[in-house]
């Protein structure tokens, strides 16, 4: 074999799989060494027929081998491209399915919230109807008062006139039987002796006399007077208070009622009740919208009553809305009329620009006094008592022009010469709802509340003691050692209040040292009628915020301003409450971003956020001061009876003051409440307005508590 061919023999299988694999020109120079051998070994050696037939099968061996392997490889690449476009498959219907899930959340969601809504909206016009039907109850059983009390006036009249008719009847026979007692008289002085007729002569005529008094007085005792007290009562205690009843108790123990003290004078003398008077002009309003906006942007340039720049807008000052609703245009002349005289005055006093500028006029003597009495206070031996005390109704208030006065014995309507004006404002309870009382006061109601129990929420003790004069003092243990340390009268008005911290640090609150004194004090009446109409004398826009339209305002400046007018003195919180004269001296923030629904005082989580920056602007101004007190008022509009919307708008006022506390940490403590019904409206109208369901803000620390001077 020759070494072509040996080398031939030995080539390893790769090599040959590649040699066939190259190009037929690489083939040919492979087959001549072959050829070659064929012819240089001769026989015994395979034929060039079998050498081509090897190499055929070596060809079709690795061919096969190269198929086998890309089949392989393109089996290999489509299993991975299948793997590849199955993993997309999966995350496709993976996010389809969570794109699924996600959709029916949303429908679930949408689905709930249509139902919430559809069941608010249910529960509003349930409410709506209610309140409607309650109105609709009341308008049904003031016409059947009005009919009873019209029915009771005729039958008196009618009785009257019987009286009447049958004292002249009564005359007639009289005078006929002494016609003819005189002319019997005259037949026997005929037949008797002259001696005798002289002698019983005066007898005759005494008896007469007699006879004329006893029969003519009882007629007009029994008919003229009780008449007339009971057409008076009939017209003024009918119609004036329906809603007493089983609620109503006399205002003070041992006071006679009208029922205790007879009929013989009239229901006003003794109740301070006054006939229907006739219904009071509406206000026009002649100014154009470009006016009004001119006057809100400068008040200080007119003497005319300043109102809101809006459609239906009301007065801006609280004091001229009630003054609109007492008198109408008449009244808005006549304080136009003052506020003209008192202008030069007023320009000589300018604007507190300090709190402590506007209590200018209170003495250094009270200011220095007020620490030591606080802690006096505090530190007096009482009597511990187990249960929270029940608060007596305020007093019989009785105003003598501009004097207060209180047990006063009003004799002619005159004392020392000087003429009583409204006589006598007694107090009546109306109706108890829970911890709130609506009483009446002359002609008007009053919802008193007891914030008692939003002050306890969340304390670890809570004790009671007696004091002398009448006085109780409650003390809050909060956790950590804070005491909320409170003072109150027998009437349950707020002497003083104050916050020992736990380092005994004392912040005071509210003190009032006009009640600190043995007098009791009438609490219901309105002291800013002591005052002259204010004269409102900064832009609206400084002194009142609405925080719709003014979102990016900054809060905590606006609250930090002093009042716009002097203090003349310390008051209570009650005459606070219950004086829009003195609360009229302070700015205020209107919460109009809270949309209350009819007829509710809740307020949904989603507008609760609104309260944010107002409420971090609150913590601000305690951070600085933790004596401060703010005031809030709650609101309605003038659909409904004045009852339900006082309690409501307590309750709405309540509701903001909670949240403010449980949601932004504003102690309650620094929040007094206080709801008006439908009293003070922001836009003129009697249907319902939004705009006029709604809270206020007041920061009134200047008018409750004496202010420390400046070092």
């Amino acid at each position: 074999m020759t070494f072509r061919s040996r080398l031939f023999a030995t080539v390893p299988l790769p090599v040959l799989s590649t040699a066939l694999i190259a190009t037929p020109a690489l083939a040919d120079a492979l087959m001549k060494p072959f050829e070659v051998a064929q012819e240089s070994t001769g026989e015994g050696q395979p034929s060039e027929e079998e050498l081509l037939q090897q190499q055929q099968q070596q060809q079709d061996e690795a061919q096969r081998a190269a198929e086998e392997e890309q089949q392989r490889q393109a089996e290999e690449q489509k299993a991975a491209e299948e793997a590849e476009r199955a993993a997309a498959e999966q995350k496709a219907a993976d996010e389809d399915a969570q794109r699924a899930a996600a959709d029916e959340e949303q429908r679930r969601a949408e689905e709930q919230k249509a139902a919430e809504d559809a069941e608010k909206a249910a529960a509003e016009e349930k409410a709506a109807e209610e309140e409607a039907q309650r109105a609709a109850a009341e308008e049904e059983q003031r016409q059947a008062e009005g009919q009873k009390a019209a029915e009771e006036a005729e039958k008196a009249a009618a009785e009257e006139k019987a009286a009447e008719d049958g004292t002249a009847e009564e005359e007639q026979q009289r005078q006929a039987d002494d016609g003819k007692a005189a002319e019997e008289q005259k037949a026997q002085d005929e037949q008797k002796p002259a001696g005798e007729e002289q002698a019983e002569q005066p007898a005759q005529q005494d008896g007469g006399t007699s006879e004329t008094t006893a029969g003519d007085q009882p007629m007009t005792g029994e008919s003229d007077q009780p008449t007339s007290g009971e057409s008076d009562q009939a017209t003024t205690g009918e119609s004036d208070q329906p809603m007493t009843g089983e609620g109503e108790q006399p205002a003070v123990a041992g006071e006679q009622s009208p029922a205790e003290t007879g009929t013989d004078q009239p229901a006003t003398a003794e109740t301070g009740e006054t006939p229907a008077a006739e219904p009071v002009p509406e206000v026009v309003e002649t100014m154009t919208e470009e006016e009004k906006q001119e006057i809100a942007e400068d008040p200080a340039t007119t003497d005319e009553t300043v109102v809101l720049p809006v459609e239906n807008g009301a007065a801006v000052l609280d004091s001229d809305k009630d003054a609109d609703n007492a008198g109408g245009q008449a009244s808005r002349e006549e304080r136009r009329k003052k506020r003209e005289e008192l202008r030069a005055q007023e320009e000589d006093v300018p604007v507190p620009d300090t709190d402590d500028a506007a209590q200018a006029t209170i003495s250094e003597e009270v200011r220095e006094a007020v620490p030591g009495r606080i802690e006096a206070a505090i530190k007096e031996e009482g009597k511990r008592v187990k249960e929270a005390p029940d608060f007596a109704v305020p007093e019989t208030t009785n105003i003598i022009n501009t004097t207060v006065i209180n047990n006063t014995v009003i004799n002619n309507n005159t004392i020392n010469n000087t003429t009583i004006d409204n006589s006598v404002t007694e107090v009546n309870v109306v109706e108890r709802f829970e911890n709130r009382t609506v009483l009446e006061a002359g002609d008007r109601l009053i919802v008193r509340g007891d914030d008692r129990p939003r002050l306890r929420r969340d304390s670890e003790e809570v004790y009671y003691d007696n004091l002398a004069r009448g006085r109780v003092r409650e003390t809050i243990v909060r956790p950590g050692g804070v005491q909320i340390v409170t003072i109150y009268n027998r009437y349950g008005d707020i002497i003083q209040r104050s916050r020992v911290g736990r380092d005994g640090r004392e912040y005071i609150l509210v003190y009032a040292p006009e009640l600190e004194g043995d007098a009791p004090r009438p609490g219901l009446i309105d002291v800013g009628y002591e005052l002259p109409p204010m004269r409102l004398r900064i832009p609206v826009s400084d002194y009142i915020i609405d925080t719709s339209s003014n979102p990016d305002r900054d809060y905590y400046d606006f609250l930090a301003e002093p009042p716009v007018e002097r203090v003349e003195r310390v008051y209570t919180i009650d005459e606070v409450k219950h004086s829009a004269r003195l609360r009229d001296k302070v700015r205020r923030i209107d919460l109009d971003t809270i949309t209350f629904a009819t007829g509710s005082a809740d307020v949904p989580m989603s507008q609760a956020r609104t309260l944010r920056s107002v409420a971090e602007a609150m913590q601000k101004v305690l951070d600085k001061d933790p004596g401060e007190t703010f005031l809030i008022e709650g609101h309605t509009d003038a659909v409904g009876s004045d009852k339900s919307n006082l309690v409501l708008s307590d309750e709405r006022a309540e509701s903001v003051a909670s949240l403010l506390t449980d949601v932004y940490g504003i102690p309650p403590e620094n929040l007094q409440t206080q709801g008006y019904g439908e009293r003070f409206l922001k836009v003129k109208t009697q249907i319902a307005e939004q705009q006029n369901r709604r809270v206020t803000i007041r920061r009134v620390t200047t008018l409750v508590r004496p202010m420390a001077r400046a070092n």
